[in-house]
């Protein structure tokens, strides 16, 4: 995740439907159609805003967001880890306050939608035998992570209070050192905050390890990575990870040294169909190719597009305006985008996403390797770009001559087996007192 979040998702890509490849061969789309719907189907990280969780505007209804009901519904995705994202700020009691009190605003509108707006429709889960009963029920799954434990401030027992909020995952960190681990953005400048965990990050570890929270290292730095899973009694995840090795530019993803560690750990490391994460070059190349036709389209409406800074000075009701104009700048670019970029500057697709999959079941084993999407939070790939797509990740698993048996371990089996170690060993901790 990245700046994206702070923005509305309009303004950076367009969401749009496809049907399967039609390349593809008929009989593979239906053996690929019969695996995406015998397998759980999971997704680690999907980023909201509360704002869609309203009697008036909610996931039971089609939004402009890449993940809602209907969408999940469409493309066959089970599972939702709902995400408690709070960006960094500044480590002190007044920023400590105000993380605070948005994660809980976020806590409560995924338990808002349900067990109010559409119980009958999602539930939530808090065990893997939730999961599945959920599942066999015939709703959607809604699970909690969180995104960054700056809200806990310096206060050791909303660890547990996160827990029984629903969280089911943490980050130590965002982009930014938080007061517990450094962030993988000190690659910038070299500037470090904690030399890897701090002594409190430290205590943080053991007490997501006695209630059963997984830890999440999608974003702290890589001595933090390390120092957390040398501490860690229990498996731990990236809840939205892909493999450095194919694209050395990006932080964010996990390197070798940091994929097996995690593999003698026992985790699972959750790979991310963010198209700046999956191949950095193939992307900025595709922007740039899009962007020239964008700023050509909106000439031609008399539209002036402006920068970041000046978009957060409008009011309100300009602002509005903008989007609505960007949003139509955007939908009428498209087709020529999707026309002129795909024999020169192709868009990060799907194939190059399972790319990563395949390189992380090489070098750590199928067992540690899943799935996620970071929608709504600046992810996805041509191909699989909101949730009403999700069959054609599967699609290109058979392609690539994955089984039924691997489809269910990368799509949902892997993390509920890691939840469950998780959840077994902090009974076992609880137990000895």
């Amino acid at each position: 995740m990245n700046i994206l979040k702070t923005l509305p998702l309009f303004l950076f890509m367009l969401i749009w439907a496809c049907a399967p490849d039609s390349s593809v061969d008929p009989e593979l789309v239906a053996k690929a159609e019969k695996i995406h719907n015998s397998v759980i189907t999971l997704d680690t990280h999907v980023d909201i805003n509360t704002n869609n969780f309203t009697q008036e505007k909610n996931y039971t209804m089609n939004l402009d967001t890449q993940v809602d009901l209907p969408k999940m519904e469409a493309g066959g995705l089970d599972v939702a880890f709902l995400i408690v994202y709070t960006g960094q700020g500044e480590l002190d009691q007044e920023g400590f306050d105000a993380a605070y009190e948005n994660a809980v605003s976020k806590f409560d509108a995924i338990h808002r939608l349900s067990e109010e707006l559409a119980p009958d429709q999602i539930e939530l889960a808090l065990t893997s035998d939730d999961v599945r009963r959920i599942h066999a029920a015939g709703k959607k799954v809604a699970m909690i992570g969180v995104e960054n434990a700056y809200p806990l401030g310096m206060e050791l027992d909303r660890v547990k209070e996160f827990y029984d909020r629903g969280a089911r995952y943490m980050s130590l960190s965002h982009n930014g050192h938080s007061q517990l681990s450094d962030s993988n953005t000190g690659e910038r400048d070299d500037v470090w905050l904690h030399n890897g965990l701090s002594d409190f990050g430290k205590e943080v570890v053991a007490e997501m390890n006695k209630w059963g929270i997984m830890i999440d290292l999608s974003h702290p730095s890589k001595k933090a990575n390390m120092q957390t899973m040398e501490l860690s009694k229990a498996p731990v995840i990236a809840s939205h990870s892909s493999a450095r090795a194919l694209d050395p530019s990006v932080s964010r993803n996990l390197d070798d040294e940091e994929l097996m560690m995690l593999k003698e750990n026992g985790g699972v490391v959750q790979t991310v169909a963010f198209r700046s994460y999956v191949n950095s070059e193939k992307h900025e190349a595709y922007r740039e190719a899009a962007a020239k036709i964008e700023e050509e389209v909106a000439e031609e409406m008399g539209f002036e597009m402006v920068s970041r800074d000046s978009i957060r000075q409008m009011s309100t009701e300009t602002r509005g305006e903008y989007f609505a104009l960007y949003q139509e700048m955007q939908k009428k670019a498209q087709p020529r985008i999707e026309q002129e970029t795909a024999d020169n500057a192709p868009s990060v697709d799907v194939s190059d996403f399972v790319d990563h999959i395949d390189y992380m079941v090489d070098l750590i084993g199928i067992e540690h390797v899943g799935i996620s999407s970071d929608f709504d939070g600046g992810g996805g790939v041509n191909g699989w770009m909101d949730a009403s797509e999700t069959l054609n990740v599967t699609i290109e698993l058979v392609k690539r001559g994955y089984t039924q048996e691997q489809i269910e371990m990368v799509w949902s089996g892997n993390l509920l087996r890691v939840l469950d170690e998780v959840q077994e060993i902090a009974a076992e901790i609880q137990a000895e007192g």
